[in-house]
């Protein structure tokens, strides 16, 4: 695991922050590693021309169906940098733990699906299909560009499923809340705020939609043993308007996030939405009506244990004896892209970690070998070589 290990290392000593960074220097740490064993790999741009991705393609002697391991290279910001104990760009391995910013989300899973690449690459001939490992340079800007490039791209071929590696040892993630997000505009004239008159400005009438949405009646989950255990959650996650003290603003935006689930979807998420707007409009009215822009829909998803590729990863994980339980995740991922492409996918099994997106974000090594070894597994078995 030493190689692995100092791959992850020399990665998260190039900081590749999502919209911050240059990825060029991360993603030629990996072409450089790649390279000198000959395994074959390309650059993925989206329609704009711009980086997005790296891909790797080891091709099998028979065909067979292409099945991929995916981790982002993009991190998230390093937030306050003075409440780290260590530098975001440390790598260095303290205690049996890899610090830095990506060692958990995701520089340690790209070190190590690259190796497996690399190892199954030597004994290509033998494999039925293919296997493609995806590094994905816009996944924390939100935009997934490099798993829209590979889907798009017609010289790959299309993947049966999709193994992610994020973090987290005691389950496998197969299936995630869904999302709807849309812009909302809110409207009222604009007023001074010292003007005799009763000014409702932009900002108040933003703040009673606020309200409505945060009361909304929404279906409560089922039980922990339900085939999807969570509810759908409304969040309004951003706010903007208005400037200086003497003007009530004519003009405030809000971002509403909405988590959906089977039961609840995009389409509902949005009648929900449209609903609250005319109910404002109705209750505190003005000549303009609040405006509501889809920006995003994703469906919730969720595999069965007994479809590939979660079957396989599961079986690895028993023959190596490890217990592990089936998650549905609170958190949207990659994953509900991928189905929504009809790409099955399972959205993490990795090592422990602590401080994922937060400070001091660390990955633990001590159980690295066996993560490892139940991916190689995984794979060769969807391969036809375990």
């Amino acid at each position: 695991m030493a190689s692995v290990i100092a791959l992850a290392q020399e990665l998260i000593r190039h900081p590749s922050r999502g919209g911050i960074d240059e990825y060029g220097p991360v993603l030629g740490v990996l072409e450089a590693w790649l390279a000198v064993r000959s395994v074959p790999h390309r650059r993925l741009h989206d329609g704009t021309g711009a980086l997005v991705g790296l891909l790797v393609e080891v091709e099998g002697g028979r065909p067979g169906p292409w099945w991929a391991l995916d981790a982002c290279l993009d991190t998230a910001a390093f937030g306050d940098e003075q409440a780290w104990t260590f530098s975001p760009t440390s790598g260095e391995v303290v205690d049996g733990w890899l610090r830095g910013r990506g060692a958990a989300d995701s520089k340690l899973a790209a070190a190590l699906f690259c190796h497996i690449a690399a190892e199954l690459h030597r004994g290509s001939a033998r494999l039925t299909g293919g296997l493609a490992v995806l590094l994905d340079v816009d996944e924390h800007t939100g935009g997934f560009g490099g798993a829209l490039a590979y889907l798009a791209d017609e010289r790959a071929g299309r993947p049966e499923g999709v193994m992610i590696g994020y973090p987290g040892l005691e389950e496998v993630v197969i299936g995630g809340r869904g999302l709807w997000r849309a812009q909302v505009t809110v409207h009222a004239p604009a007023g001074h705020s010292g003007s005799s008159k009763v000014v409702l400005g932009a900002i108040s009438r933003a703040a009673h939609l606020v309200r409505l949405l945060d009361e909304a009646d929404l279906p409560r989950a089922p039980g922990a043993g339900a085939e999807f255990p969570l509810p759908p959650k409304v969040s309004v996650t951003a706010i903007s308007g208005g400037q200086g003290f003497s003007v009530t603003p004519d003009l405030c935006a809000l971002n509403v996030d909405v988590r959906t689930t089977p039961v609840f979807t995009g389409r509902d998420a949005e009648v929900l939405v449209r609903e609250a707007a005319a109910r404002l409009d109705a209750e505190l009215p003005v000549p303009s009506s609040t405006e509501v822009a889809e920006v995003a829909c994703w469906p919730a998803f969720r595999l069965r244990p007994d479809e590939e590729p979660a079957a396989a990863l599961f079986a690895a994980a028993r023959h190596l004896g490890l217990d592990v339980g089936a998650k549905v995740a609170g958190p949207s991922n990659i994953g509900n892209l991928l189905m929504r492409e009809g790409v099955r996918s399972t959205a993490g099994f990795g090592v422990p970690y602590e401080g994922l997106h937060g400070i001091d974000e660390r990955a633990s090594l001590a159980e690295l070998p066996t993560v490892y070894a139940v991916y190689l597994q995984a794979v060769r078995t969807l391969l036809g070589v375990a």
